[in-house]
């Protein structure tokens, strides 16, 4: 959910060419309103921008409302959306201003104001629900609503990151006369700018998205009539697409499916691309954790074998990942290869023996229910990290919505969560994951790490932040409040007659439906 930006690397686009001059995105008569069904295995945890932080609802938020901002696809940098400009003022990157665009109307009538967005912002930040998004404005001091089209931001500390925050759907403008200030808004009513307009929603069934004909902002126009179908899990959303019941699945079907796409199948097309999503082992440092020593956690670095589960349980899929930061962005290492190069139970029964625990250490790991192959993931991570008798694991999946809410209460002690990057800056990996008072909720503090994550916001040639973030990892390597797993690649397949589905996602965070055309 996250100013030089990601490179977004992209490996692989192979699309089925059809006729000579390329794609006739030209949709006949009876295509023109088809809905486009899009299944998807991401679940929503709230229809309120305040109460969440997942990839499944900022998916449903970059359509039904608006931020200031957005990213073009593949963009490094934002662009206008509902703000017609926004720029910082002066030289010290801590006071942050936008104009309003004319004409934006709620679906009330009402239009649009510089207080609507205070009051969003405001409310995120008051409301600072345990899975919403008020962390990522943690710089944010105070918004102020200087006429009626105009916004100032003033920022506790230079934070040159913040435009691409704003980006995100931490910043999705409501409705101030329909969202309370001090509460998440029940229901399943959404009360947005975006170029769609949400008609009907059933919880981990369905989202009916229509165009809103009232949208103005960055884009054109919008798109077709979407179904977004939520799949409890890669199983299912594998057999609703071989059954034709959606005409796009992505995100995510089962790896063994995955593996075994063909470019060159001309029942479908399939993009293939370089993501930054990466999922870590988080753990658990407080001190009534069996984690909380830090040789503990270096003697579970020293035993975890990613390579046999990105070729095992992944099928080569995903690769591994050996630092915070994934490869493609400003910054990367290879930190935990550097500091943990072969797993060792001898070199992990050596640091339990100086931590003075009995063996075998008891914690308990948690993941996802019905999340992938996130069981597969936690038995061979189970069995990896008891090896030798020094760990005895006790497993438990959890339905997503439970689950967050563990693990933002320290309800466990080791977690695997993948990590969507909420913008493509190096900046997405560090406070929320690894700052005091992470969203990860390990119970983490370094004030090292805080001091660098904050000196490396200072910085509006992003590049010049690399060494801070160099040094991050570094620290984080030592300290283990949580062990990289893997990086994924990127897989959407749609069929023949279903164009744009290679702009849907490209790890800038928006979820475009609005490119899906009928061919």
């Amino acid at each position: 959910m996250r100013s030089v930006r990601m490179r977004v690397l992209v490996a692989l686009l192979v699309l089925a060419i059809v006729g000579i001059g390329g794609w006739q995105l030209l949709p006949s008569q009876d295509n023109q309103n088809k809905t486009i069904a899009v299944g998807t295995t991401d679940a929503v945890t709230d229809l309120d921008p305040a109460g969440a932080y997942d990839a499944g609802s900022w998916a449903l938020f970059s359509n039904v409302f608006q931020s200031l901002l957005t990213f073009e696809p593949g963009g490094v940098e934002p662009v206008p959306d509902a703000a017609k400009s926004c720029a910082f003022q002066g030289s010290g990157l801590r006071t942050y201003q936008c104009t309003l665009r004319s004409g934006i109307t709620f679906p009330s009538g009402r239009t649009m104001t510089a207080e609507d967005v205070k009051y969003s912002f405001d409310r995120v930040k008051k409301i600072n629900s345990d899975v919403g998004p008020a962390s990522l404005f943690s710089t944010l001091a105070s918004v102020t609503a200087d006429d009626a089209t105009t916004v100032t931001f003033h920022l506790s500390s230079a934070d040159a990151t913040f435009p691409l925050k704003v980006a995100t759907g931490a910043g999705s403008i409501v409705d101030k006369e329909k969202y309370p200030a001090d509460s998440l808004r029940g229901g399943t009513d959404v009360d947005g700018t975006g170029p769609y307009t949400l008609t009907s929603y059933t919880k981990n069934e369905k989202a009916v998205l229509q165009p809103n004909g009232s949208y103005r902002g960055y884009l054109t126009g919008t798109g077709r009539p979407i179904e977004l179908r939520y799949y409890a899990d890669s199983a299912k959303l594998d057999t609703a697409w071989k059954a034709g019941q959606v005409d796009v699945a992505t995100r995510e079907l089962p790896p063994s499916v995955l593996s075994e796409l063909n470019p060159s199948d001309p029942d479908k097309r399939v993009t293939e691309s370089d993501s930054a999503e990466t999922r870590n082992l988080y753990l658990n440092t407080r001190a009534d954790s069996p984690l909380r020593d830090v040789r503990v956690r270096r003697a579970m670095a020293w035993l975890v074998n990613r390579e046999q589960l990105a070729s095992t349980v992944y099928e080569g899929t995903v690769d591994p990942l050996y630092s915070l930061i994934p490869t493609g962005i400003t910054g990367h290492t290879t930190s935990f290869f550097d500091d943990y190069p072969k797993q060792s139970v001898q070199k992990a029964r050596a640091l339990l023996t100086q931590a003075g625990v009995s063996l075998p250490v008891r914690f308990t790991f948690g993941y996802g229910r019905n999340r992938g192959v996130g069981e597969q993931e936690a038995a061979t991570l189970k069995q990896q990290l008891e090896a030798g008798g020094l760990f005895k694991v006790d497993v438990q999946g959890y339905e997503w919505t439970d689950f967050q809410k563990r693990w933002a209460t320290g309800k466990m002690d080791a977690w695997a969560v993948g990590w969507v990057p909420d913008y493509p800056d190096p900046d997405t990996f560090g406070a929320a994951l690894v700052g005091t008072g992470s969203t990860m909720s390990t119970g983490y503090s370094n004030k090292l790490v805080d001091h660098l994550i904050l000196d490396s916001q200072q910085y509006a040639d992003r590049s010049r932040a690399a060494n801070d973030f160099r040094d991050i990892q570094a620290d984080v390597a030592q300290d283990v409040p949580l062990i990289p797993l893997w990086q994924r690649k990127e897989y959407v397949v749609s069929t023949e007659a279903v164009g744009g589905s290679q702009y849907l996602d490209d790890g800038t965070g928006v979820f475009r439906l609005w490119r899906l055309q009928w061919i």
